[in-house]
């Protein structure tokens, strides 16, 4: 069975029977595997942890998580896939005026965490900034703490004026990195190329076109969301499988998934209709990423206490 090719309602039935937490046991003989399942894998631990609005996979530790708040100190927080706490690492010098995505690049001698400063709720700044600094790694008892020198930073403009932006991912296979706005409808995807992003302190993002609109609020969801409906629809995060084959955007109430054929951009990939997971269960997501081997996807949220979820798809885009 196809996840691309069930009705919004079989959907929606699926989403609400996998949200909770997995159960042991052998499943009936002959059933037929779920397209989806959502594991409830735990909670944000961590008391400082209390706006996380990105979250990024360890590369120099499977397993491992790295996340910020939107808001407050320069500070990068590490955690499992079941929310605990495993230390944070202060980044100087930085500023955090509003982090909403991390992503993470292949750079001469490892890999190199990004730490977008990119939102802008009123669309006034006059530029945003992209933080670059070294992998946090585990130190004393397998915990992540100290500083992280700045490896390079990167102020950024966009060629059509100030937007706000929650959403950020690099691409390994066209080797950039991309931004998706949030407000605009529908949104418009920005890139910059690793190449000059690593080497020059200023530069202008390239505007590559605008994606299939998403699903706007129904007359359900505007029973079930209220006053905050308007919003739901909007992207709070993107991230890229590390094959660079699939991308997913989250927003409040849906996960939508993309699939980029050989040899396509994510531009031409993301003009077809996105398979909708209608969840995970939370107040305001707005952090999602892939694992490292590409098989799961985190999502968690903003408000707390949050909740960690584990993402798996089985069927074949």
């Amino acid at each position: 069975m196809h996840f691309r090719n069930l009705s919004l309602v079989t959907l929606i039935a699926l989403a609400g029977l996998s949200a909770c937490d997995k159960q042991p046991g052998i499943p009936p003989e002959n059933s037929p595997p779920q397209p989806v399942s959502i594991e409830h894998s735990g909670w944000l631990a961590s008391p400082q942890l209390i706006e996380a609005s990105g979250i990024q996979a360890s590369y120099s530790r499977e397993g491992d998580f790295f996340l910020q708040n939107d808001s407050g100190a320069p500070v990068i927080y590490a955690i499992d896939e079941t929310g605990r706490d495993l230390g944070s690492v202060l980044i100087v010098p930085a500023k955090n005026k509003d982090w909403e995505d991390l992503t993470s690049i292949p750079v001469a001698d490892g890999r190199w965490i990004i730490a977008g400063d990119i939102g802008d709720n009123r669309a006034k700044r006059k530029s945003i900034k992209l933080y670059f600094a070294e992998e946090p790694r585990t130190g004393k008892n397998n915990r992540y703490s100290g500083e992280l020198e700045l490896k390079h930073w990167l102020s950024l403009t966009y060629p059509d004026g100030p937007r706000d932006c929650e959403s950020m991912a690099y691409d390994p296979s066209s080797k950039q990195i991309l931004l998706l706005s949030k407000r605009d409808k529908p949104p418009r995807l920005y890139s910059i190329d690793l190449e000059t992003a690593l080497a020059n302190d200023q530069a202008e993002l390239k505007f590559l076109g605008t994606i299939s609109r998403l699903r706007p609020p129904s007359p359900a969801d505007r029973g079930n969301w209220g006053g905050r409906a308007d919003w739901i629809s909007q992207p709070t995060g993107l991230d890229i499988s590390p094959d660079g084959t699939e991308a997913v955007v989250i927003t409040y109430r849906s996960l939508y998934r993309y699939h980029r054929k050989q040899g396509e951009d994510w531009l031409s990939a993301m003009q077809r209709k996105p398979t909708e997971l209608v969840g995970p269960p939370a107040v305001q997501n707005e952090a999602i990423g892939y694992s490292i081997d590409g098989k799961a996807i985190y999502v968690t949220t903003e408000k707390v206490p949050a909740p960690v979820y584990r993402i798996q798809f089985t069927d074949d885009l």
